[in-house]
């Protein structure tokens, strides 16, 4: 009986072993198709096998997975775009090839693009902020005037909150028109940049599975201007109406893109007009928010997703209803990592699920607000908010560390301080808590 195989186009340093563990679960064996192999460490801790080929290049996949196919059943195709969204339009493409289950992948390029969507949004009357498209730097002055300060830069295609910035001044406006119009950026296509509308307000993620909001995430960001998260907890804490507008927004979205089929996540912000949508992605979250909603209501999202990969029928009903929360460690300026302390007595904390750590010691670090910045997390979990809260202030408070500033910084933070668990010379500093919204609101 020939074995058969997932195929996982690119990896993820949250969400990749999941998806490996959750196929081998299946029975599934999976292969991992990628232009660079070796950035992914779990590939080679696991011995998952991987194969090297030109992911942007759709010709060269459909070789490759015919030559895989002599060998395994591909049950499916599915994968990640860490750093081309576009890749996502790729993988629906690969998988009409094979008349296997997947995403619209028109559907996904229009949802890539940041400024398409946010018309197709506008067009529905789905709530949106004020947004106008840019190309150079009179277009961004002209566009912010329009608009009114402060105003966001980010670019048309992108993920992570690379290049995101808030502009509150002409001169914070051109700041940062110059660091995106300049070499220090990579654009992966012509420059074209989103002016947007600042929406103030609690910021929240709708976890949608087809066209079931599965639940809220309650997300929290560091330090303006920046938008890196610095914690999420799940599910966020709304009244019944506050969740009701979200999902029925969400829908709406659903229905103005044209998904529906697979993953989405859907990020708002609410502001004095209620839910506003900031970003409609068409794929699953980034770890951990498939962990926390496990966590919070037994539902794997991971699993449910390869299930329509393959074809089957997602299941998606609630087990229990707990809350769970990660908070992610982030330096608050540039240096060497010197060293980490021992994390073995935050991991033993009841309650604690994870403690993880991306980078070793002796490692440059960067502060720049953006989610690559991160170098670790803590997630954990209770049957309720406050519980959960209080574990998680605990574990980081017995976390450590130490940055010695870079030599040119002159010891100058490159971005206000994050809640990280120390300072660069181990100083304890608390973890605020993120879900107190009314706190938020009225602050």
């Amino acid at each position: 009986m020939t074995r058969e195989a997932l195929i996982l186009v690119e990896g993820h340093r949250g969400n990749g072993p999941l998806y490996v563990q959750a196929a081998q679960r299946l029975g599934l064996h999976p292969i991992t198709l990628s232009a660079d192999p070796g950035q992914y460490d779990y590939i080679a801790a696991k011995g998952i096998e991987a194969i090297r080929v030109d992911t942007d290049n759709l010709d060269a996949l459909i070789r490759e997975c015919n030559r895989i196919s002599a060998t395994y059943d591909i049950a499916g195709i599915t994968g990640f775009a860490p750093n081309n969204e576009l890749l996502s339009a790729t993988v629906g493409r690969l998988c009409r090839y094979f008349d296997l289950p997947g995403p619209n992948p028109a559907a996904i390029e229009r949802c890539c693009d940041k400024f398409a969507q946010r018309q197709l949004l506008g067009q529905a009357g789905v709530p949106i902020p004020a947004y106008r498209l840019a190309a150079n730097v009179a277009d961004i002055e002209r566009s912010a005037v329009e608009i009114g300060l402060p105003v966001i830069l980010k670019p048309v295609m992108g993920s992570g909150s690379i290049g995101v910035r808030l502009c509150r001044d002409v001169d914070e406006l051109t700041e940062h028109t110059t660091y995106l119009l300049s070499e220090k950026y990579l654009w992966r296509c012509s420059p074209r940049i989103l002016v947007e509308q600042f929406a103030q307000g609690p910021h929240y993620i709708a976890e949608i599975m087809e066209s079931e909001v599965i639940g809220i995430t309650a997300a929290d960001f560091g330090p303006l201007p920046h938008f890196a998260f610095r914690g999420v907890t799940f599910p966020a804490p709304l009244i019944d109406d506050e969740y009701r507008r979200v999902a029925e927004v969400s829908l709406s979205c659903l229905r103005a893109l044209g998904l529906g089929w697979g993953p989405t996540c859907i990020e708002f912000r609410w502001t004095k007009r209620g839910p506003v949508v900031i970003e409609v992605n068409p794929r699953l979250a980034g770890a951990p928010d498939p962990q926390l909603v496990q966590l919070a209501y037994g539902v794997d999202l991971i699993t449910e997703h390869i299930k329509l990969v393959i074809g089957k029928k997602c299941d998606l009903r609630r087990r229990h209803s707990h809350t769970a929360a990660a908070r992610f460690l982030r330096p608050d300026h540039d240096g060497t990592l010197e060293w980490i302390g021992d994390t073995s007595r935050a991991a033993a904390v009841s309650g604690v699920t994870e403690v993880k750590l991306y980078v070793e010691p002796k490692t440059p670090i960067t502060s720049r607000g953006e989610d690559p910045d991160c170098i670790g997390r803590v997630i954990a979990a209770s049957p309720n908010r406050a519980q959960t809260e209080a574990i998680l202030q605990r574990a980081v408070d017995l976390m450590d560390w130490s940055i010695t500033p870079f030599p040119t910084s002159g010891g100058k933070s490159s971005a206000a301080p994050t809640p990280a668990p120390a300072q660069a010379v181990g100083k304890k500093r608390s973890l605020p808590n993120i879900c107190d919204r009314e706190q938020e609101r009225n602050g």
